[in-house]
């Protein structure tokens, strides 16, 4: 393979990490946002996301969980999704990313950490377009799927 052919390759597999990144990060803002549909976009149209107590099996399961009357209430109250660095590995157009979360709530006297989590994702690029094929949340409970989960994600496995 000649350097620029090299370089060329490279420059992609940044670039896709860039945005992968980018796209991770978006979710916080767009789901404390209450921008449903923004959210539910972030997904493949029958992509999942399987968090304790929620299943959600396409973009309209996850628009309906950001329009719901319990995740209304929370963001009216204050409520922050962070979404710390993710670690991302992409193979051509299919890519694996894991970071964690930590979910703050707004109470009288400041900010509790209501819940923390470990986030493994499978991505794919379509029409130059990465979207969420699969999402899983575990909570950093002391338990070994959640350290699986981020152990898995950090090797660049799906």
């Amino acid at each position: 393979m000649s350097t620029l052919a090299e370089l060329e390759k490279r420059l992609q597999r940044i670039e896709d990490e860039r945005a992968i990144e980018r796209f991770i990060a978006s979710y916080g803002p767009l789901v404390d946002a209450g921008e449903a549909e923004a959210t539910a976009d972030l997904w493949a149209k029958d992509g999942s996301y399987d968090v304790e107590g929620w299943h959600m099996r396409s973009r309209d399961d996850v628009a309906a969980i950001v329009r719901s009357d319990a995740h209304q209430d929370l963001i009216s109250r204050g409520c922050c999704h962070f979404l710390g660095s993710a670690v991302v590995t992409v193979h051509g157009d299919d890519a694996v990313a894991v970071c964690e979360s930590v979910l703050l709530l707004r109470r009288d006297d400041g900010y509790i950490a209501a819940r923390a989590g470990a986030n493994h994702f499978r991505l794919r690029k379509n029409a130059g377009r990465w979207r969420i094929v699969e999402r899983v949340t575990r909570a950093l409970n002391g338990s070994a799927e959640p350290r699986d989960l981020l152990a898995k994600g950090v090797l660049g496995a799906p």
